[in-house]
């Protein structure tokens, strides 16, 4: 293996040494190292400019970073409740029984490790994993047995069967978002025909809130940014780490061009040279044709300086891929990691349409939110508004997984009922359906009549279905066990809470759980929503509250000690991951 300090010296002259690019840096150290030991730390750090405890702090908040070595091949499966109802428990253990390895370890000889990941954004394709970053689909026991042997020969993934890395689009019902074709430059054209208070006042016509689930309208967001002093940006929220969310993994592929030309009409109204595009470490597989597209889009002058040879129209665009962090979808943390930092949020105000990347104006929406602008300017406010409600304007993608026979995206007019929703994906009599991935709302059949809309359940896009076999109480251990691995620890109302919160309901979900312990769980819930620092703590306990809610007979079967029989397919309650941050 070649020295770690000449692969951190080799990686430095290839990036650079603008802070934005120290992820960049780190990522190319390990995918060559396999880890990032403490010699290669010290290089990166005088580079940059920064401490070598800094370096180590930014290598120890992200999940995908690590120092120790990982194997030359490194494993990830998706630990998403639906991937586990699809077999992957069974999976994992008959991968690592033939490979002489135990999960969450390297074996001995340092050729392979296997872990977890809390979603790879492939829920409608599952089981899944990620090997070296690239992901397959659609594994099955002969699949599992082939990769073996494949790591065994030492066979590069070149050399491993193309069909395996294939992932489908998954677009089961396309909308007027998706089936308009892409017209590279026309909304440009339009724009500058217009000026940035036309594409502005368009936008606000059309009643555009943001694709995420919070809803803020974009133009107000465009306005106060383009109103505040100073140089401004622009950033893309390409971190769909819900699990259960799958959409944008389409959409960055789909409609680059769009969103690429969104992002360039943002700037156009808030006079943004710069943007960046933040994409999951999950979906670094598509970095490549990220970056191409975005060259192309220089080439054809549609990007960089002079834009469509309008005179100060400059606007560049620079990818960024994360590296496994929750937390990072939401903004300031997101802004944060951009900066090269570990992506704690920031406390607001002030919000980052004021003071964002290092302090300056900032714009930024998610993937949808950016193709959604470009569209409107290219068809009309009025387009936009045929669908949806008053105050929920136009479609939302939906990544529907979990017990129905048509998984997949579903592009729906806002104020669709639930009902309707599971109709399209046939997804029988659920037991229950969880709205939003696990910070969302997770709702009982007696109130499948609500609309997916943002005055009723909004939604970053997850819409996971449960079958009637499957135990709630059960689903929401698992949620607990997720949140208590992706609190970034900063605050103590998060970093205990949902240590307690997971530790709560293993002893429930084991038969050992107590009246005591219910009613420690609302207590939990409660402080956990007033006292923590950002929305993951906000909404850690919504799993938990909501199922005790919904079903209270399903809590009292496991405090009387008569567990409801395990269904096939079910996932076990306890976790194979590691245990919760020290409480």
């Amino acid at each position: 293996m070649p020295d770690a300090t000449e692969i951190a010296r080799d990686a430095i002259a290839r990036h650079g040494t603008a802070p934005v690019q120290l992820l960049a840096v780190l990522h190319e150290i390990q995918r060559r190292y396999h880890g990032i030991p403490r010699a290669a730390m010290e290089v990166v750090a005088r580079a940059f400019g920064r401490s070598v405890a800094e370096v180590e702090g930014v290598i120890g908040f992200y999940s995908f970073l690590h120092e120790r070595p990982h194997g030359e091949y490194a494993i990830s499966f998706s630990d998403c409740p639906v991937d586990r109802f699809l077999g992957q428990d069974e999976l994992i253990e008959r991968l690592c029984r033939q490979l002489g390895v135990a999960p969450g370890q390297v074996r001995d000889d340092g050729r392979v490790s296997v872990e977890t990941t809390s979603c790879t954004g492939l829920c409608d394709q599952g089981p899944a994993l990620l090997v070296n970053g690239r992901a397959i689909p659609a594994l099955d026991p002969g699949r599992i047995d082939t990769i073996a042997g494949l790591i065994e020969q030492r066979r590069p993934l070149e050399q491993w069967p193309g069909a395996w890395f294939r992932v489908e689009h998954g677009i089961r019902h396309p909308g007027p978002l998706l089936e308009a074709p892409e017209q590279p430059g026309k909304a440009l054209e339009l724009a500058l025909e217009l000026g940035p208070a036309g594409v502005l006042e368009r936008i606000e016509r059309s009643g555009l809130r943001g694709r995420g689930g919070a809803g803020y309208p974009t133009a107000l967001k465009w306005r106060y940014c383009r109103e505040a002093p100073g140089e401004h940006h622009v950033v893309c929220n390409a971190d769909e780490g819900e699990p259960g969310t799958f959409k944008d993994r389409e959409l960055l592929r789909l409609r680059t061009g769009d969103l690429v030309e969104g992002m360039t009409l943002a700037a156009f109204v808030t006079g943004a040279r710069e943007g960046f595009l933040y994409l999951r470490a999950e979906y670094g597989f598509l970095a490549a044709e990220l970056e191409q597209h975005i060259a192309e889009r220089r080439s054809a002058g549609l990007l960089g300086h002079t834009i469509l040879g309008r005179e100060g129209f400059d606007f560049d665009l620079h990818l960024v891929t994360g590296a496994g962090a929750y937390v990072c979808g939401e903004e300031s943390a997101l802004l944060n990691s951009i900066e090269g930092r570990r992506g704690t949020p920031r406390n607001r105000p002030p919000y980052p349409v004021t003071a964002g990347l290092w302090g300056r104006p900032t714009v930024v929406n998610n993937v949808e939110s950016y193709i959604a602008a470009c569209r409107i300017v290219l068809q009309g406010a009025e387009w936009f508004t045929r669908h949806g409600t008053e105050r929920s304007r136009g479609t939302k993608l939906l990544s529907i997984s979990g017990d129905c026979a048509r998984p997949g995206i579903y592009e729906l007019p806002f104020g669709t009922p639930v009902g309707e929703v599971l109709e399209l994906c046939d997804a029988g009599e659920p037991v229950g359906v969880q709205v939003g991935g696990p910070s969302g709302t997770f709702i009982a059949p007696p109130e499948f009549a609500r609309r997916i809309a943002y005055e009723d359940l909004s939604t970053g896009g997850a819409f996971m279905v449960f079958g009637p076999d499957r135990d709630p109480v059960a689903i929401a251990a698992q949620f607990s066990h997720f949140f208590a691995h992706e609190s970034c620890g900063f605050c103590t109302p998060c970093r205990v809470g949902t240590a307690l919160q997971q530790r709560l309901m293993e002893r429930i979900c084991g038969g050992r759980g107590t009246v005591a312990d219910l009613q420690e769980l609302e207590q939990l819930a409660g402080l956990m929503r007033q006292a923590s620092h950002c929305g993951l703590g906000h909404t850690a306990a919504n799993p938990v509250s909501d199922t005790l809610a919904r079903y209270p007979e399903y809590y009292q079967a496991r405090l009387q000690g008569a567990a409801l029989q395990p269904q096939p397919g079910r996932p076990p309650a306890d976790s194979r991951k590691e245990v919760a941050r020290d409480a």
